[in-house]
């Protein structure tokens, strides 16, 4: 049996500009950082033939082509089985369309218990490579690099996305005091809304495609927020990292109309009126779960709890996509 995990996800700052849409003509830059909650694959032979999958649904199939859970499908169609005769059964900490990247989290989870399962190593870059190969050039899914290469990763990395489609992953230089103050004050709320980041994402690129003066213009800025954040963090100044959040907010909305609505946006301003600096959605919005830099995190989660949203806790992961057990 072969069990892998893989992170989930938080972005910091960049989040957009990892489409290949804009990096290809403008770069791309991204912090993100891995968390510990997970997503769990699990891999064994079965005593008969056959392909037996177990997630939100049960699949039992004879024939890769078969496969209705695409991912899955592009995976094991990947890894050429002659007789396939294999099943696969998939966990998570936290369920999909929650904008913590549970999809790249899956695909490489997926991707190192397969290649775990044939006794092949993937080193990070590479697992990351071949999950976008999956999801944006066979599925033709209209997202960003970011997620399958945090989870490949783990940690708090920067991304430089490269117009010839190279990535370059460097660690965050943070002190150990700015680590444990982020991880102190960067709290979590679920809506209760769930939603596809497909939906948000394929209007940003289609006008990124063509070349839309105001959306271009929103992702320049966007970048730019996010070397900032950098620079904030790396010289210990968390309080601004939160004055930006709001600002990277307030210009995330202008991207889409479905990126907000009145009931996030009453969150969002309680949340500011009571104990936080600044915040966001989480993902490419619409949903999902509300993120804040806190500067009275006791203040603040009385405030969401009176609203009825509910905190989930966490701690930085810097393990990446493992094998547990193989």
């Amino acid at each position: 049996m072969i069990i892998a995990r893989s992170p989930l996800r938080i972005t910091l700052g960049g989040g957009g500009t990892d489409l290949p849409s804009y990096y290809r003509d403008h770069e791309g830059f991204v912090i993100s950082a891995s968390i510990d909650k997970y997503v769990y694959v699990t891999i064994m032979r079965p005593f008969i033939p056959g392909i037996f999958l177990k997630y939100s649904r049960l699949e039992h199939v004879n024939h890769v082509d078969e496969i209705q859970h695409a991912i899955i499908r592009e995976a094991v169609r990947m890894m050429n089985f002659r007789t396939p005769q294999i099943e696969i059964t998939t966990l998570a900490d936290i369920p999909a369309g929650t904008g913590l990247g549970s999809s790249g989290s899956f695909t490489t989870a997926l991707l190192k218990a397969l290649y775990a399962h044939r006794r092949r190593l993937l080193v990070p870059g590479e697992l990351a490579q071949l999950a976008c190969e999956i999801e944006i050039q066979r599925l033709h899914e209209p997202i960003g690099k970011q997620d399958q290469y945090i989870a490949a990763y783990g940690g708090i990395t920067c991304f430089q996305f490269h117009s010839d489609d190279r990535v370059e992953a460097t660690p965050l230089q943070i002190s150990m005091n700015t680590l444990f103050d982020l991880e102190d004050n960067l709290l979590l709320f679920f809506t209760g809304f769930s939603r596809s980041a497909g939906v948000i994402l394929k209007d940003q690129d289609a006008r990124t495609q063509r070349s839309d003066a105001e959306m271009i213009q929103n992702l320049h800025y966007i970048k730019e927020l996010g070397l900032r954040s950098r620079k904030a963090l790396e010289n210990g100044r968390t309080a601004e990292f939160g004055g930006i959040m709001h600002e990277h907010w307030e210009h995330k909305k202008r991207r889409s109309s479905g990126m907000s609505n009145s009931q996030i946006d009453e969150w969002y301003e309680l949340g500011r009126k009571n104990g936080a600096i600044g915040g966001k959605l989480v993902g490419a919005g619409g949903g999902g779960f509300i993120m804040f830099y806190a500067e009275d995190r006791k203040l603040l989660r009385q405030a969401m709890a009176s609203a009825g949203l509910e905190e989930v806790r966490f701690r930085f992961d810097f393990e990446g996509t493992k094998v547990l057990i193989g």
